[in-house]
């Protein structure tokens, strides 16, 4: 994957993920990649299914599901909602709105996201009022998905 650019603010988490499923309706991720079919006018959604771990300060394993819309013009708008699992057993809900720009003749979509993190655990409640943002890729032809988030 490429190199993620850097963003100021204290880097809290890095995770790599893996997608385990995609959901379509009425036109194929593969069918719009492969160029068989456009995106829509009025654009089409998929819901991208994901897991995997990562380090940093909010060390764990995430699980969750991204409610993609396509559109027409190529922009990925993003909606996540996530669990993410803390190694010391804690859980935290992760809710993600963002951007996925397709890069040109290449499988990878870049990503910039807002990230808003609760929990009622009092060990991390600190993420509750923080403003966290992420950027990443996303590598379509392995399916892996790769994100750094910085609290500000």
């Amino acid at each position: 994957m490429a190199e993620v650019q850097r963003m100021p603010g204290e880097k809290i988490y890095e995770y790599d993920l893996s997608i385990t499923g995609v959901t379509d309706y009425g036109v194929t991720l593969e069918a719009i990649l492969s160029g068989k079919e456009k995106v829509p006018l009025q654009g089409t959604r998929f819901d991208v299914a994901f897991e995997g771990g990562g380090k940093g300060r909010l060390t764990g394993n995430v699980h969750g599901v991204d409610y993609v819309v396509m559109r027409a013009d190529g922009r990925a708008d993003l909606d996540v909602r996530a669990t993410l699992e803390t190694e010391d057993g804690h859980r935290i809900a992760v809710q993600i709105d963002g951007v996925g720009t397709p890069r040109a003749n290449e499988p990878i979509v870049d990503l910039v996201e807002n990230i808003r993190l609760t929990t009622a655990a009092p060990k991390y409640d600190w993420v509750n009022s923080r403003q966290i943002w992420g950027i990443g890729s996303v590598d379509l032809a392995t399916g892996k998905i790769h994100v750094e988030a910085f609290m500000q």
